[in-house]
Order: C-alpha cells, then structure tokens, then sequence
C-alpha cells in the first residue's frame, strides 16, 4: 500500500515537473507576426504587420507548424499568416515558423 501511494505520489510529481517544463516560455527567443511572400529551402521572406518586407534564414532545425500540425515548408503559400520566431539575439534566423491561416485567434495569440 506504501509503495502504490509513493508510486502515485512520484508519477504526479513527475507530471507537474513536465508540465511546467513545457509551459515556460523561451526567454531566449523574440517572436513577430506577418504573411508569407516566399519559402526556399533555406531563407524566407514575408512581410510585417506594416507591410514591410524582410527576410530570415532558416534554421537547420527550425520548426514549422500549419494551424498546429508540424507541416513542410512547401506548405507554406504566399499571403498565409505566419508567425516566426528568432533567437533574441539573432533576428535574422528564424527557428520556428508557425502558419496560422485557419486560426481565428491569430491576432489575439500572445507573443
């Protein structure tokens, strides 16, 4: 009976621990919201929230997601709504790329 309750005492505490794990925001990265106007291999270009267009590297282990699903980067087409986020110090390579075209919250996300 002690060992069920440790079992259980250990398993939830174990829970918790990856949970909060998970839940803790990257304080090294910087995110910013814009729209598709290109994708090769290694670089993407889109456009800001004020229409300005710049361009990122694409990290060798950059994440890309479609409304949530890991998805490729040929799934990404011009005019989608994307966020992307950097590492805080280097704007310039983008780690994570997530569209977000059928996501009715998009704007209301937090960065």
């Amino acid at each position: 009976m002690i060992l069920r309750m440790f079992s259980l005492a250990a398993l939830g505490f174990a829970l918790v621990l990856g949970t909060s794990a998970q839940a803790a925001p990257d304080v090294d990265a910087k995110t910013h919201d814009g729209k598709v106007v290109s994708v090769t291999a290694d670089k993407l270009v889109m456009t800001d929230k004020d229409g300005k267009e710049h361009s990122h590297t694409l990290g060798l282990d950059a994440k890309v997601s479609c409304d949530g699903n890991m998805c490729k980067l040929e799934d990404l087409k011009p005019g989608m709504k994307i966020r992307v986020t950097t590492k805080k110090d280097d704007r310039q390579v983008a780690t994570r790329i997530e569209a977000l075209d059928k996501n009715e919250d998009f704007e209301k996300r937090a960065k």
